[in-house]
């Protein structure tokens, strides 16, 4: 509807998430990795936010790991979920599973992505983390292991969990819902 509202006769794919301008009733963004760029600096003014997801000292690390997780985790578990090919499958799966392996090894020795610092990086990751045990490992058969199983990514999720911001947006119940019955 937002799309509709914000222009009529669109004919494009309606996707979320959308930044929407309730004062002029259009489309701010729906490109999810801008979103998090805007809200990270943008709205500072506006509220008693003054953290930075995107520091200046990381952001190199910070564009290394969004790449690298986006492509493989991120979208690769949809990639396997909804391959039309073994091939497909398969190469979505290795490559899932090689980054998995490769976050795993690096959490073992460090607090979060980069470093001791909560970034962006891990602002893209927890999503799919969070979702992987519950849907993705089932529902898109990315079944050879379970974040649980991973000692370093475990251990992570658990520490972001905790995160106040985390813990007060996750509904488990509401992630399986939302994928097993939509």
């Amino acid at each position: 509807q937002l799309y509709q509202q914000a222009k009529k006769n669109l004919n494009t794919r309606v996707t979320v998430p959308v930044l929407w301008d309730k004062q002029t009733k259009t489309i701010v963004n729906n490109e999810s990795s801008q979103i998090i760029r805007i809200f990270n600096s943008e709205f500072n003014t506006l509220t008693a936010n003054n953290h930075n997801y995107y520091p200046d000292a990381l952001k190199k690390s910070i564009d290394q790991w969004n790449q690298q997780n986006y492509d493989a985790i991120n979208n690769g578990v949809y990639k396997a979920g909804f391959a039309v090919t073994q091939s497909a499958y398969d190469d979505a799966v290795e490559k899932i599973y090689t980054q998995l392996d490769r976050c795993d090894s690096h959490l073992q020795d460090h607090q979060y992505l980069c470093g001791s610092t909560f970034t962006e990086a891990d602002i893209r990751l927890i999503p799919t983390l969070l979702r992987f045990d519950l849907v993705y490992h089932t529902h898109f058969k990315c079944t050879l292991k379970r974040i649980i199983d991973y000692k370093g990514l475990s251990a992570y999720l658990s520490r972001c969990r905790s995160i106040a911001a985390v813990a007060k947006t996750t509904n488990d119940w509401h992630i399986k819902r939302h994928y097993y019955y939509s």
